[in-house]
């Protein structure tokens, strides 16, 4: 371990942003995070608006996400690494109401009993939702989200096995951690307290924090915004950002990365188009790119292809040339850097041949390319390479970084 006070404080810091809830089972970042909770606290209150609980069992950073319409983070099921549908995630939310109003240990059976009576309210039914844990599939929904609570800490396996659930030949037993259950919810305002009607509605309710009375506190809300995105977003844009917010970035960039840097040792990159956190260590991504294996080589592939076809061009001042503006319903039928997934699957087709002795069995089969090409695009969309609407592609500027060229041999030959 580091003996240097501030080398200790980013290790603080750069744990609490891959793990926002550190237990105190978790000895070493958590003693790192206790120690250190003073200055992480008064950072991230002055600069991103996030709050720090620290207690005898848990540290909890309150990290709310900078914006509400990214859908390219999903929970991932611990088994097959498979993305929550809308299913787990509303068997997640009913595992916890019920938690919070269950005893100190609870078997899985019984839980998955509760879920399917409160799963009968009648709001659920009107959405469409149902749920009657006949099937083995729900069973596996079920066992999702509570495997996710295992990872999080609110359950603590006592005996059992979930596998043996999903099978139907068994059960499991966990304790309930109710002081780590109490620090999930990271909103500053209650959901009870919320009326709004639709779900768009209720989220912004949950996270508004009203007009800012005067130019100060507007501006610190704008430092606020600004510095979750750089440290949430693997690309921040200006052409995603309003008015305000790119003037402010425009002004305040090198203050706000550097601070930034100080605290995570992220390094900042500067792009007309817009800048990035990059971190050297390639630790605080929950994706890799370049990854191992065969979809961390089709999506490195069809990023390459993609670039070389072209990327959006900038001017110095960063906005973007017209006509290659951020789309708000679909891209525009002339946009040169729109692609469409069909002609994307027929070019890993036509590649796959050369690679089948380093992809997974099966990778070249027919067919294969459709689940390739899908996991490759997820990857790129969530790193901010392209922007994927039902099946066509939209390459943005941060892929050109994988264009691939003809090296450029300086100096004339050796004699």
């Amino acid at each position: 371990m580091s003996t240097s006070g501030v080398d200790d404080t980013q290790r603080a810091a750069r744990a609490l942003l891959r793990h926002p809830l550190i237990r105190s089972t978790d000895e070493e970042r958590f003693r790192l995070v206790k120690r250190h909770q003073a200055e992480l606290r008064e950072w991230f209150e002055i600069n991103t608006g996030w709050g720090l609980h620290v207690d005898s069992e848990v540290a909890r950073l309150a990290r709310e996400p900078a914006t509400l319409d990214v859908s390219t983070h999903p929970f991932v099921a611990r088994t097959g690494k498979v993305p929550f549908a809308r299913r787990r995630y509303v068997l997640l939310m009913l595992c916890l109401a019920v938690l919070e109003r269950g005893d100190a240990q609870i078997a899985l059976g019984r839980l998955a009993e509760l879920v399917v009576v409160t799963a009968t309210n009648p709001e659920l039914a009107r959405s469409g939702f149902a749920f009657s844990l006949q099937t083995r599939d729900e069973r596996s929904d079920l066992v999702a989200a509570v495997q996710l609570l295992l990872d999080w800490g609110v359950l603590v396996r006592v005996a059992g096995d979930e596998t043996e659930f999903v099978q139907h030949a068994g059960d499991a037993l966990y304790d309930v951690s109710r002081r780590v259950l109490s620090q999930l919810l990271v909103t500053r305002r209650g959901p009870s307290t919320v009326g709004a009607s639709t779900f768009d509605e209720r989220l912004r309710a949950l996270r508004d924090r009203g007009i800012a009375p005067s130019d100060e506190l507007r501006n610190l809300q704008l430092r606020h915004s600004l510095t979750r995105r750089l440290l949430d977003d693997p690309v921040v844009y200006f052409a995603d950002l309003d008015d305000d917010e790119a003037g402010y970035l425009r002004g305040q960039r090198s203050a706000i990365c550097k601070r930034i840097t100080e605290l995570t040792g992220l390094v900042a990159e500067y792009r007309a188009e817009g800048l990035a956190m990059v971190d050297l260590d390639d630790e605080l991504t929950d994706l890799r790119m370049p990854e191992k294996g065969t979809d961390g080589h089709v999506a490195l592939l069809l990023a390459e292809y993609l670039a070389g076809a072209g990327a959006p061009e900038h001017d110095v001042t960063g906005h973007d040339v017209p006509g290659h503006h951020a789309f708000e319903h679909d891209f525009p039928e002339h946009d040169a850097f729109v692609h469409d997934v069909d002609d994307l699957r027929a070019h890993i087709r036509s590649i796959a041949p050369s690679f089948t002795s380093y992809w997974r069995k099966g990778a070249v089969d027919d067919g294969a390319d459709a689940a390739l090409v899908r996991t490759a695009l997820a990857k790129l969309a969530g790193l901010h390479l392209i922007e994927l609407r039902g099946d066509r592609v939209r390459v943005l500027p941060a892929l050109a970084r994988f264009t691939v060229t003809e090296p450029t041999i300086l100096g004339g030959p050796r004699s």
